[in-house]
């Protein structure tokens, strides 16, 4: 073999070896585009970007995250969600229904992941919870299941209860459910529930005063984007108004809220990391089961108890998860 033809083969061979490098190279090169869809931006949301950065996507290095805040504007998902199909992103996420619902409209082939989803199958996100059959995916949340034994809650902190109030966005599809199941719970428990909705930011003024002028015993409070964006004045006037209340999370009642029954939501957004990971490296949203809570914490507020002069049972205090005193 003459010298040139020896050096040729070696380039060769040594070409050949590197390939397999190359292309490790290249997909560790792949920077991702992922879209984020919310009302407004809150530190619950931080545990999913945490997660994902566990999982090897670094924002700024080979992560890029297009966030879009409708500040209280639903109807501004519908423009968010085409800008991120034209941005040509690998996913979105979505925290509401209304802009889960958008970006199902707006693509049936960029895959959606939504952490918090209120009846998913009844507003037509998903075709079910085993089988969501399209290109969204996601966690759901009990609200509708939990309505009853959070008034039963209720009941036993004030046990002559007549007269309870629901507040909760009428404008979000997935609430719909929820009301019926607590107007249903309501009425098996001998007691009268008021629906003071909203459906847009300057509506809570309006339920304020309605329920200052026809003053419910106890409040109820169905958890969505809106009612957690403004849950500072809902909480102030619960403490002004000595209004027993219950809520969905935690979040409220460390703010000062008197009672939550439910999940934790920075554990249900570092779950949906991992739905993110999982879809991003093949994985289809179609075939991706709609995961349920199983961990529910019950959280009292010893404080804000005594601040509206209620007395909380002992054997509640007992149950109670967490008591912040």
């Amino acid at each position: 073999m003459h010298r040139r033809e020896f050096a040729k083969l070696i380039g060769g061979l040594g070409a050949a070896a590197a390939w397999p490098t190359m292309v490790v190279a290249q997909q560790s090169a792949k920077v991702w585009r992922i879209g984020f869809l919310a009302h407004r931006y809150e530190t619950f949301y931080d545990p999913l970007f945490r997660g994902l950065e566990e999982l090897g996507y670094k924002e700024g290095r080979n992560l890029i995250v297009e966030r879009r805040y409708a500040e209280g504007q639903a109807e501004r998902f519908q423009e968010f969600a085409n800008e991120m199909v034209r941005l040509k992103v690998d996913l979105i996420v979505v925290v509401t229904t209304p802009a889960g619902l958008a970006a199902k409209k707006a693509t049936s082939t960029i895959p959606i992941v939504h952490p918090a989803a209120i009846d998913p199958v009844g507003t037509g996100l998903v075709a079910s919870l085993a089988h969501p059959g399209g290109n969204l995916t996601g966690l759901s949340v009990l609200n509708a299941e939990m309505s009853a034994k959070r008034l039963e809650v209720l009941k036993e902190v004030v046990p002559a209860l007549t007269k309870a109030a629901l507040l909760w966005n009428s404008a979000n599809p997935a609430n719909s459910l929820a009301w019926k199941e607590s107007e249903n719970a309501a009425r098996a428990l001998g007691v009268i529930l008021s629906s003071q909705e909203v459906r847009e930011p300057k509506d809570f003024e309006r339920a304020f005063d309605a329920m200052t002028k026809d003053p419910p015993e106890v409040l109820l409070v169905l958890q969505d984007a809106l009612t957690l964006e403004y849950r500072k004045e809902i909480i102030a006037f619960t403490l002004k108004n000595r209004l027993p209340s219950m809520f969905v999370g935690k979040e409220w009642v460390t703010e000062g809220g008197l009672m939550s029954y439910g999940d934790r939501l920075p554990e249900r957004y570092r779950r949906a990391a991992d739905l993110v990971d999982r879809i991003l490296k093949g994985e289809k949203p179609a075939d991706l089961p709609v995961e349920q809570p199983t961990r529910f914490e019950f959280v009292i507020n010893l404080k804000t108890a005594k601040a509206i002069d209620l007395k909380i049972p002992p054997f509640l205090l007992t149950r109670a998860d967490e008591v912040i005193e």
